[in-house]
């Protein structure tokens, strides 16, 4: 496999993903100067007729300077208030950067709701397209000062890369404090750095290690190596690499490492379902249902399942287990998880008669299902 980076300056649409410690100051607020130099690398690239989408963290760390704080908080209500401040000044410094070279920047604050519920992900993805339509430059972020703990992504890499199939991105850019992945710890001596993930099988000897030494984000190569494992699984290629050489990345160089993709593109939907929902309850299958779900393409019926798990409604995301816990798959549930209790262990066409045609149907239609 050719790890040629040309994909990168043939890019017709790019994402492009920085952390919070690449923008902000050591004393906490803005680092105006790197957040300039980041802005006049994607102004370059979107100049030469690449479209640019910015998923940016930093609210958060941007407002603990003006709040008096000296490091992140660990509670939630006060990490939303540093998210309020923050984050007006994290636009309003963009808004003014990009204006600079003339481009208008536009706002999107999401929660792991508008991706994980159907109309709330389309309508997502409408508002990103129609903001790279009229030559605007979407600047994302997770909208934290209204997030919950039950509620969050949890660091913006996942968000990136789920941004990146939305916009259907042609390459993913996660930009850190760090050179790239490396094969160790990379303040230990003798550690490499790796320049191309070809295979997932490459990344079961390397030793990932927390958040960043500044702790200022919410991240860390974990979250950027399951980011890059997302976007490339789904066909779109992946660079990680230091913030401060974005100008170098997006012009083609061998800067960082370089994750190939190694999945087709699939329908939006089927990567909805397996990464931008979060489960709320279990269907328990036995091995029947197991087998005609994973090698028969057939959807799950009532009589295929042991038990129930969970306290969901009809149209949400549940995932389907094994007997012996393997999550197996994840659909769209037909029932309420109330009124499943009923319907176990029996056959559509006597639910039907005896309840009613409405209860002849699939517990998860094959249409609303992905295996995983």
């Amino acid at each position: 496999m050719s790890s040629d980076r040309g994909f990168v300056t043939s890019a017709k649409r790019i994402v492009v993903k920085i952390g919070s410690s690449s923008i902000t100051s050591a004393a906490g607020g803005l680092d105006v100067t790197a957040v300039e130099a980041l802005v006049h690398a994607l102004v370059d690239v979107r100049q030469s007729g690449t479209e640019v989408v910015l998923v940016s963290s930093g609210a958060i760390a941007a407002g603990l300077g003006p709040l008096g704080l000296r490091s992140r908080p660990k509670d939630l209500a006060t990490q939303q208030a540093a998210a309020s401040v923050g984050q007006g000044l994290l636009v309003h410094r963009y808004t003014d950067a990009f204006a600079e070279a003339g481009f208008t920047v536009g706002q999107v604050l999401l929660t792991v709701d508008d991706v994980g519920r159907r109309a709330h992900y389309k309508n997502a993805q409408r508002t990103l397209n129609r903001l790279l339509e009229v030559g605007a430059i979407p600047v994302v972020n997770e909208n934290d000062t209204v997030a919950t703990d039950e509620i969050r992504f949890g660091d913006n890499d996942r968000l990136a890369a789920l941004v990146a199939h939305l916009v259907q991105a042609d390459a993913l850019i996660l930009l850190s404090d760090v050179d790239g992945l490396y094969d160790a710890d990379p303040s230990l001596a003798g550690a490499q750095l790796i320049s191309d993930v070809v295979d997932a099988s490459i990344l079961d000897s390397v030793e990932l290690g927390g958040v960043g030494s500044r702790g200022v984000g919410s991240g860390g190569m974990v979250t950027k190596v399951e980011a890059a494992r997302l976007a490339t699984s789904a066909g779109i290629p992946v660079i990680l690499a230091r913030a401060n050489k974005i100008k170098d990345v997006l012009t083609g160089s061998s800067e960082g490492t370089y994750f190939h993709a190694t999945g087709q593109r699939r329908a939006t939907r089927l990567l909805w379902l397996a990464h931008a929902t979060d489960a709320r309850g279990k269907l328990i299958l036995d091995a029947g249902a197991e087998n005609a779900v994973r090698n028969s393409g057939s959807s799950l019926l009532p009589a295929g399942v042991t038990a129930v798990e969970g306290d969901f409604e009809a149209g949400d995301p549940i995932e389907l287990v094994s007997q012996t816990g393997e999550i197996i798959a994840r659909g769209l549930v037909a029932y309420d998880s109330q009124e499943i209790p009923a319907l176990l262990g029996r056959t559509t066409a006597e639910l039907a008669s005896e309840l009613g045609d409405g209860y002849g149907r699939e517990l998860v239609h094959r249409d609303d299902l992905v295996l995983l």
